[in-house]
């Protein structure tokens, strides 16, 4: 009895492994197929950089439609704190959101 319990472990345990090692791998092949298909159509929106403040805060520059946009994440939301002509050289000139809500809450 034993030794039909290890003789099914041992056919079974690689071919778990085997499926879930291909399962993967088939994930990886179509997710860059997908990325492939989708970079004909030009993208609007673009995560420029992110950097973490703290536990569960971030901040995110995004650029959408020649504008780059200042966001502050954090797990009860986004918030935007400033908005600034894009420009092709790296550096900005910020402007503060005039529909920020409080400087506190990021």
């Amino acid at each position: 009895m034993m030794v039909e319990y290890f003789a099914r472990l041992a056919l079974l345990l690689p071919l778990l492994g085997l499926a879930i090692w291909g399962s993967l791998r088939l994930t990886r092949f179509l997710q860059t197929r997908m990325v492939a298909l989708g970079s004909g159509t030009a993208r609007q929106v673009e995560l420029v950089e992110t950097t973490l403040l703290g536990p569960g805060i971030k901040l995110a520059v995004v650029r959408f439609r020649e504008r780059e946009i200042l966001l502050g994440l954090s797990r009860q939301g986004l918030v935007r704190l400033g908005e600034a002509d894009a420009r092709s050289d790296g550096s900005l000139t910020t402007s503060a959101a005039p529909d920020a809500q409080t400087p506190g809450r990021v």
